[in-house]
């Protein structure tokens, strides 16, 4: 009997492989252009030109101002993704980390103002303080869930609200806020200490945040966790099936509590980029929705870290040009298409996905097929030459 080909094997291999690539891709690229073309008819039905948008939108992104202006918001997004993305791989819904990251970045900054400490103690205090705060506050959902059954859905929605209170008691005059004289509204915490700024890197487009390597720093650390060790192992197993990781020595109620805290902590640093490099204080207008649009960015991205820095860099993009469009100078644009087209990404990468995912089972039970008819016609040949 003769052995396989190696080569033949190894050409089978990068084929498979290369699917797959091409699978996991067809998916959001087919989503963005289902969006592209949804929006574009949108707009000529309200008598404006696609194609103007379009070429508005792309020639700012591809100044340096709007190139940095981009990679600073999807700093932000990216942090907010992979807080939503690390309980989605759990299988838990942390629909929580709206309210996590404004009360982490509220004590950060509170605390940022109190102490003047060196730069390299006073910068890792925050990011700890931010991390400690919103990994407590996520841990509440997973405690409701493993000792009273109370899913995360509900106590996370429930929790935001709460944390919207919170930040209402917190941030007055003479608690957080310092107290203010006369009549104004503007209630804020003091500014962050200068040791508390994070660095920025001067280019041709103007600053670009330090803080996008500490997103990249969470994202290899995401995969690692998830991919190299023993925690991760069993993260993905119980987010699979609990039943199963149970008999397999599992602590599935642990498991769900550091799962929550984990995805809270780095809901904590959501607010940071902001805070320490560009307001320097908490304020009432202090950013809002970066809990719910980072679901958005983890479900295109498909909670992988190298798939949500595209997914939020796509978006970063559409806000960032998206709010030229309704200036007189650009054509007046309805500023209401960019929220389309972010919308119909997440309905169209749903569609998207599940015919790919269709696609893939139809392409592997063809191939499974060819294997097995190919065995089964080298045993007959092997049959005959042995009779």
């Amino acid at each position: 009997m003769t052995s396989p080909n190696p080569a033949a094997k190894r050409s089978l291999a990068q084929r498979i492989s290369g699917e797959r690539i091409v699978l996991a891709l067809a998916a959001p690229v087919l989503a963005v252009v289902l969006s592209v073309a949804i929006c574009s008819v949108l707009l000529a039905t309200s008598g404006k030109n696609p194609f103007d948008a379009w070429n508005v939108m792309i020639t700012f992104a591809t100044k340096s101002d709007g190139q940095v202006l981009i990679l600073n918001r999807t700093t932000t997004y990216y942090l907010a993704a992979a807080a939503a993305a690390f309980g989605f791989r759990m299988n838990l819904f942390n629909i929580g980390v709206e309210g996590q990251y404004k009360v982490a970045a509220l004590f950060a900054a509170f605390v940022g103002a109190k102490l003047d400490l060196p730069s390299f103690i006073q910068i890792p205090l925050l990011l700890i303080t931010a991390m400690l705060v919103g990994g407590l506050y996520a841990s509440i959902a997973g405690l409701l869930k493993v000792y009273r059954g109370v899913s995360e859905v509900i106590s996370t929605i429930m929790l935001n609200s709460i944390a919207v209170a919170i930040v209402g008691l917190l941030l007055v005059p003479g608690v957080f806020a310092p107290k203010v004289s006369g009549t104004s509204n503007s209630i804020q915490t003091d500014p962050v200490s200068q040791s508390s700024h994070f660095f920025s890197m001067d280019t041709a487009g103007g600053q670009l945040w330090g803080f996008i390597f500490i997103a990249a720093l969470v994202g290899v650390v995401f995969q690692f966790v998830l991919t190299r060790t023993r925690f991760g192992f069993d993260l993905r197993a119980t987010g699979r099936s609990e039943s199963a990781a149970t008999a397999s020595g599992v602590n599935v109620k642990r498991m769900v509590i550091i799962s929550m805290a984990t995805s809270g902590a780095i809901a904590g640093l959501i607010g940071l980029p902001e805070l320490l490099q560009n307001s320097f204080y908490y304020g009432q207008t202090f950013q809002q929705n970066l809990g719910f649009l980072g679901i958005s960015i983890a479900l295109l991205g498909r909670n992988s870290p190298i798939g949500m820095a595209f997914a939020a860099l796509l978006f970063a993009f559409l806000d960032v040009t998206g709010s030229l469009l309704p200036l007189p100078q650009n054509g007046e644009f309805p500023s209401e298409i960019v929220d389309v087209m972010k919308g119909t990404i997440v309905i169209c990468v749903v569609v998207a996905y599940e015919l790919v995912r269709r696609y893939g089972l139809v392409r592997q039970q063809k191939r499974v097929g060819a294997q097995l008819a190919a065995q089964a016609a080298a045993a007959n040949e092997n049959k005959e030459v042995s009779a």
